[in-house]
């Protein structure tokens, strides 16, 4: 089983795995899962969270609009499912990477991409997730001491990927 995580500041992660994505991608590798990306739009507010679903989109916000004045952020639950619905279907089609924005809330809770993270390891698919802290040691427990902690940087996750290339996994 071939499982990554990395943690970086601010918005890193999400531009590191969108650069693994569509190098990958380019290579002629079937990546399917989620990136974070941020729409340009006048009302987006520090809670507004878009997800292009790999490959080939939609774009799907997967934050509620909680309205001015509110104070903190909540996932939209039919959106998150909506993201993992789309990316099971891709596996299902047949997959080369697996690539998750965030193991976050729901999936230390056990739910979210959690039980497809599991399908394509099960499967000799390659993963590879963004973490923060906030969910760090539920990460750790799910990963049961296998998930490999990558550097923060192109090169680490290139190399990685060249890794799960010779160890013949999936069709790398």
């Amino acid at each position: 089983m071939r499982l990554a995580y990395l943690q970086a500041e601010g918005g890193a992660t999400n531009r590191l795995l969108a650069g693994l994505a569509e190098t990958a991608t380019a290579r002629g590798l079937r990546v399917i899962g989620t990136v974070q990306v941020n729409t340009d739009n006048p009302r987006t507010g520090r809670c507004d969270m878009d997800v292009t679903v790999l490959p080939g989109g939609p774009v799907l916000r997967i934050s509620q609009d909680l309205g001015t004045g509110s104070h903190g952020c909540r996932l939209d639950p039919a959106a998150l499912e909506e993201a993992v619905a789309r990316t099971e279907t891709a596996l299902a089609a047949g997959a080369d990477l697996l690539i998750v924005n965030k193991f976050g809330k729901h999936e230390a809770e056990g739910r979210g991409f959690r039980a497809l993270i599991g399908e394509a390891l099960a499967q000799g698919v390659p993963v590879v997730v963004g973490l923060n802290g906030l969910n760090a040691a539920a990460f750790a427990e799910f990963g049961a001491g296998f998930a490999q902690r990558l550097d923060a940087s192109p090169e680490a996750l290139l190399g990685w990927l060249e890794e799960s290339k010779d160890d013949g996994l999936a069709a790398l």
